[in-house]
């Protein structure tokens, strides 16, 4: 599927903002996939459908959960935990994309999860350090993803983990069970 087909696809189901922030995780995916020797065309593909699903009708995202016999600690969740596996199955239902590291890239790209290869990695740390993100802590990721993506990964895995428990926020099991591999690792 050519660029130009995949971006008018999810242009339609999001607000131009996203868009943009689509646009700059698609472009970061890349050139991380390129410094990690990963398959750019993938990362572009898995960097293009990431939020397919993250404004959709949170009611019928739980329905596919149930339906599509999915993980049923996600009907305990929102859009913002949903909209990973949610996305990961549109992709492949009505994009007929069957390839298990694009759909895994989605499926985890907010979540992570316990033993991440280097390519969901890279999508997931793409879409923490786009160009469009303004966070403070921000620029250190970027510049660490140029150094070392495993060290930018930790680091992005902790900084989302520290900002949910600083704002009081429950913490889906999946990124606890990331985080805590992480530590195994070490």
């Amino acid at each position: 599927m050519e660029r130009q087909t995949m971006l008018a696809a999810i242009k339609e189901r999001m607000p131009e903002k996203r868009y943009i922030h689509t646009i700059g995780v698609m472009e970061t995916a890349i050139r991380l996939a390129q410094q990690y020797d990963e398959n750019p065309k993938k990362a572009e593909i898995a960097a293009i459908f990431h939020d397919i699903a993250k404004y959709a009708d949170v009611a019928w995202m739980k329905q596919v959960v149930t339906e599509q016999q999915l993980d049923a600690r996600l009907l305990d969740w929102d859009a913002e935990i949903l909209h990973g596996p949610v996305g990961a199955w549109i992709v492949e239902t009505e994009f007929q994309i069957n390839d298990e590291a694009i759909l895994n890239a989605i499926r985890y790209h907010t979540t992570g999860r316990a033993n991440m290869t280097t390519f969901e990695k890279i999508i997931y740390v793409a879409d923490m350090i786009e160009p469009n993100r303004k966070f403070l802590g921000v620029e250190e990721l970027r510049a660490l993803a140029d150094i070392s993506l495993e060290d930018a990964f930790r680091a992005c895995v902790t900084h989302t983990l520290s900002f949910l428990v600083s704002s009081q926020q429950a913490i889906y099991p999946v990124s606890i069970e990331c985080y805590n591999s992480l530590i195994r690792e070490e």
